[in-house]
């Protein structure tokens, strides 16, 4: 059977998140990699995580938002796939504090393929493996695929909010999409804006800032400043 039609069996007429998930679970099944992750780019940052096939693909595309660089958001940037053989390699240099969190994970090799909806790079297939070394040509030709069974899900999701708020103006218009994009981080943005007195883009650099010191994610982090469990102070 062809990997598409794999990946499509996978997917077993799922949709939205459910079916990002199963994309993600089935690159692990098909491919020789570790974990998947489906990461969401809007503006240059990484947003949120559409789908992954388990919670340690949750967290390595996380650092990628704490850390505001990694595979992902280069995949988009220059609109290429960013195939990464060996993180541990001494002459390779990119993403200086994503490499050393990622290689924390025992994480060697990381590719990712850009997903794009309507001429939109929106995102990336984020691969982890755990022996560095290439992606064999035809697993590079299972990742190109799943890539671009991504963009399905993620129409999913704008569809549904969309009619959602058509049928009802009262409705949380995209409500699911909201969810990914990490809305607490935002919120919690906005109330260290207030307590500390400094810009947004400040405040989110203080946020991620603790989240690395600490070893957590950003979406923690923020958790604990709206439960008022953390204060961070001003300088």
């Amino acid at each position: 059977m062809a990997i598409h039609e794999q990946l499509l069996t996978a997917v077993d007429g799922r949709r939205g998140v459910a079916a990002a998930d199963r994309i993600c679970e089935a690159c692990v099944v098909l491919l020789d990699v570790d974990a998947a992750a489906i990461s969401l780019v809007f503006d240059g940052a990484s947003s949120g995580t559409l789908g992954c096939s388990g919670e340690s693909a949750r967290r390595y595309d996380e650092l990628q938002f704490t850390l505001g660089e990694g595979p992902c958001l280069e995949a988009v940037a220059r609109r290429i796939p960013i195939l990464v053989v060996d993180l541990a390699d001494p002459d390779e240099t990119r993403w200086p504090a994503y490499r050393p969190a990622i290689l924390a994970h025992q994480v060697r090799g990381v590719y990712a393929i850009p997903v794009v909806v309507a001429g939109e790079f929106v995102g990336a297939l984020d691969l982890f493996r755990v022996q560095p070394g290439q992606l064999p040509s035809e697993d590079l030709v299972g990742a190109i695929a799943a890539a671009e069974l991504a963009g399905i899900p993620l129409l999913d999701l704008l569809n549904a909010d969309l009619q959602a708020a058509v049928a009802d103006p009262t409705s949380n218009a995209w409500a699911e999409l909201n969810v990914l994009s990490r809305t607490e981080v935002s919120q919690a943005t906005g109330m260290l804006v207030a307590q500390l007195e400094v810009e947004p883009a400040e405040a989110l650099v203080r946020l991620r800032a603790h989240a690395y010191a600490t070893g957590r994610s950003a979406t923690d982090v923020a958790r604990d400043i709206l439960d008022r469990r953390l204060k961070l102070e001003a300088d």
